[in-house]
């Protein structure tokens, strides 16, 4: 079968690469050899995130009595949000599969193998196509680590199949994975003892937001362990025993079971033949490509989580597929790539965008701070928010806003404000010109920027 683009991969990157390729005039095949979505659709973003929905009713239900509230015997049924969860990816991938069908994509089921330029094997056929887009994301990856191997001991996507709650667990790693499922875990009742090799949690993001979030978590009876290394992990009975040293000191975390969520690793395993593996480069699994997504083989196209280097983020992928197959259908990509927002769906959530003040620091750029607490907000105050902030980093001279950190109720629906402002270069005098309808969360954006000129009306200018 001939085809102007195969796509390889069907998650985020794959199906939406797919969709506009066939919408501008691209005979176009999607080859997904499991479920449609990918990862982010049903082992990623929309499960953890129904979960953490269905945890965060829960942790309200139990306080209702501060809101005038009375509920008695509130309690949850796993199997139950489980089971919503399973309902909600299910919904979601009906509807990605219908819009293939509808935008006249072919969906073939099968595992597919690049044999070389032009040329995909699935199963017994072979399709040729004049592009082939590889958007194959990443899978779980564990360190070498004695003990990571055993029964109990699991990544996020089998935590997520599994349907269980666990009394005791123990995450290794503290970044966003393992901060989601600590959250979640931790509102449910479980015992979260988190060990992160680093000095502070979401040590990728501004240290500020660690820091105020490793906080929350203590008060919430979350055992958190910075700059800690595990040696191994040993089951003792019916527990497992992870030994890690922190600050030189040997300690234990006894749990009935462990999560591994210590990164994630380019899924490119048996896609290519041993030939086509080498001319394109591959390194540790991940596909080097220039800024137009093109390999180093003519032809070949990679974009997503399975790009070396690349941000590991849904809305990345979903980006960079639009702009590569733009570029196949002889147009100009559409997509600005230069501010990625960035979420996290803790309690309360974290979102950020553009530079930080210590990444302004090592690249000599003058700059600026203004934060607005939102303790002072009316919304936060309503939904009783906890420990809240909204900083903005802008240009010292300029005023351009160049990057944005939140943590508060919504951070994840008011980050895109931020982003416009810093793809834009808009500066903070014009972010604090526009009026925000009173009394909602995004007022928190005008007394940011109003901080920043040392004008904000409900809290003290510094």
């Amino acid at each position: 079968m001939r085809y102007d683009l195969v796509v390889v991969g069907g998650g985020p990157g794959g199906y939406a690469a797919a969709i506009r390729a066939s919408q501008l005039g691209l005979r176009t095949a999607l080859v997904e050899r499991d479920a449609v979505g990918g990862t982010c659709l049903n082992r990623g973003c929309i499960p953890t995130k129904t979960l953490l929905h269905s945890a965060h009713l829960y942790r309200e239900m139990l306080t209702c009595q501060s809101f005038g509230l009375q509920a008695e015997g509130v309690r949850f049924d796993y199997g139950a949000m489980s089971a919503r969860k399973d309902e909600v990816t299910g919904q979601l991938r009906s509807g990605v599969e219908g819009l293939l069908k509808g935008n006249k994509v072919e969906l073939l089921r099968g595992s597919a193998r690049v044999e070389e330029p032009g040329k995909v094997r699935v199963g017994e056929e072979v399709l040729e196509s004049r592009h082939i887009l590889i958007a194959t994301g990443a899978v779980p990856a564990k360190p070498p680590v004695p003990g990571l191997d055993l029964p109990g001991v699991v990544t996020s996507d089998e935590l997520l199949a599994d349907g269980r709650l666990y009394p005791r667990l123990t995450i290794v790693g503290g970044g966003v994975i393992g901060m989601e499922f600590a959250c979640l875990c931790s509102a449910l009742g479980t015992e979260v003892t988190v060990i992160e090799a680093m000095d502070r949690i979401l040590p990728t993001l501004d240290r500020e937001l660690g820091q105020n979030l490793a906080m929350l978590l203590k008060k919430r009876g979350v055992r958190v362990h910075t700059g800690a290394v595990v040696e191994r992990v040993e089951r003792q009975g019916e527990a497992l025993t992870c030994t890690f040293t922190a600050k030189g000191k040997a300690e234990t975390a006894q749990s009935d079971a462990v999560l591994v969520a210590t990164g994630r690793r380019p899924n490119t395993a048996g896609l290519f033949s041993p030939r086509l593996e080498d001319a394109l480069g591959l390194d540790r699994g991940g596909i080097p490509v220039n800024l137009h997504f093109s390999t180093r083989v003519a032809g070949i196209c990679a974009i997503g989580d399975v790009v070396k280097g690349n941000i590991q983020l849904a809305h990345v992928a979903s980006a960079q597929g639009i702009n590569a197959v733009s570029r196949m259908a002889g147009l100009r990509p559409p997509m600005r790539l230069e501010a990625v927002p960035a979420c996290v769906y803790t309690d309360p959530e974290i979102a950020c965008v553009g530079s930080t003040e210590a990444e302004c620091k090592e690249n000599g750029i003058p700059y600026k701070t203004g934060k607005y607490l939102m303790s002072g907000n009316g919304r936060t105050v309503i939904a009783r928010g906890e420990r809240g902030f909204i900083k903005v980093v802008y240009h010292a001279e300029s005023g351009a806003v160049l990057g944005a950190q939140l943590m508060c109720e919504r951070a994840t629906d008011l980050i895109g404000e931020f982003t416009l402002a810093v793809a834009e270069g808009r500066t903070v005098e014009r972010m604090a010109q526009l009026i925000r309808p009173h009394p909602t969360f995004g007022e928190g954006i005008s007394e940011a920027a109003e901080s920043c000129l040392g004008l904000a009306i409900h809290q003290l200018n510094r």
